[in-house]
């Protein structure tokens, strides 16, 4: 592992050009640095957050850049996934239009992973297209849904149904904002950290298991490492397949059941909650085709666990789950693209699991 005190920086490319940077910091000290090339004194800025992340960040994101805009103006909305609606990316658009926002305008998500979702939909959307980046302040959304460009929302409960690609021209991670994040939050994030070892990279899923404790203690230099080690592989995979063309759908890992199962809580679970029991099912399927063993599948249930990330899915009917995965953006034609695991480290695509496989995956779970 190179030293990540000195590689706090990632470029994303596309076809070998350079689309966008991502600056791994401790404070915020450095922003206006990192946005320098933006050239901020000839453009409006809209900084866009939610009502948990608003009262801690916004004030000082506000003072850094207002200096420097031309103009900037903010729009808070009330947290959480039943807010990651068309009617709030319609309030965005009012506040851009009332305040003269036009092509040469800047976006700022500020917040976790529906923030950065639904301030890049506004972006990609608004005048057929405006520039923003992506200030994430969550686990998940630094390790995983700020990098890619995949922007969205929910549609009648349906899990990002309606969205765009549409890349940011800046990612800037503050990991000392995790110490703010409520366990339940930080842990969520671990759904896709370790989903990152698990399709990818077995020696970092390795790695996450020895520096568990230091994981959960939010140590700064392991927080740091396995930070930058995420993005690594995620930004490579986009990197590889930027429009989910092949590759990146490996990314999927754990979500076709763990989004009907988010669906079918009303969202009360996390959405890395359900990554995270969603990977354990596909685990499972995995072990029942004789791709890993069983003890591969009670270390990876061993290891989510560590992190809280095992929840008895309790009253949810296993054939209402099975059915729900029939409406996932992920369908082709009349087959799932699920994601299995040839071991650990090492995932691919496959279109042949049954519905008797995801309903025996669920029964053994309850």
């Amino acid at each position: 592992m190179e030293n990540v005190k000195e590689n706090h920086k990632i470029d994303i490319k596309t076809d070998g050009k350079k689309i966008y940077e991502i600056h791994l910091e401790d404070s915020f000290e450095n922003l206006m640095d990192s946005m320098e090339f933006l050239d901020l004194p000839g453009r409006k800025v809209c900084i866009v957050t939610e009502s948990n992340v608003a009262p801690i960040y916004l004030q000082e994101i506000y003072k850094r850049i207002s200096p420097k805009a031309a103009k900037v103006v903010t729009f808070s909305f009330t947290a959480g996934e039943a807010n990651k609606q068309l009617a709030t990316i319609e309030k965005i658009y009012e506040q851009l239009i009332r305040n003269h926002f036009d092509r040469t305008d800047l976006l700022v998500a500020l917040g976790g992973g529906v923030v950065g979702d639904m301030t890049g939909f506004a972006a990609a959307t608004y005048l057929r297209g405006i520039d923003f980046i992506q200030i994430p302040t969550t686990l998940l959304a630094q390790v995983d849904s700020s990098i890619g460009g995949k922007t969205g929302v929910d549609f009648l409960q349906y899990k990002n149904m309606v969205g765009a690609f549409h890349q940011p021209k800046l990612v800037y991670i503050n990991t000392a904002a995790l110490k703010s994040l409520p366990e339940r939050e930080y842990f969520s994030g671990m759904g896709e950290v370790i989903k990152h070892g698990l399709i990818k990279d077995s020696g970092y899923y390795q790695w996450i298991k020895d520096h568990k404790k230091e994981i959960k203690d939010r140590d700064e230099q392991i927080l740091r490492e396995m930070i930058y080690r995420s993005c690594l592989i995620k930004g490579g995979v986009v990197e590889r397949d930027p429009k989910e063309q092949g590759e990146r759908a490996l990314l999927n890992f754990g979500h076709t059941l763990g989004h009907a199962i988010e669906k079918l809580k009303e969202f009360q679970w996390l959405h890395g909650e359900c990554v995270g029991v969603g990977c354990q099912l596909a685990a499972m399927i995995s072990a029942g085709r004789g791709e890993i063993s069983q003890d591969d599948v009670k270390d990876i249930k061993d290891t989510f666990k560590e992190f809280d990330l095992w929840k008895p899915v309790g009253e949810i009917d296993p054939e209402e789950v099975v059915q729900t995965t029939k409406s996932d953006k992920k369908m082709e034609g009349n087959h799932v693209k699920f994601i299995l695991l040839h071991q650990i480290g090492e995932a691919f695509i496959d279109r042949s699991v049954t519905e008797e496989e995801m309903r025996h995956a669920l029964e053994q779970w309850n």
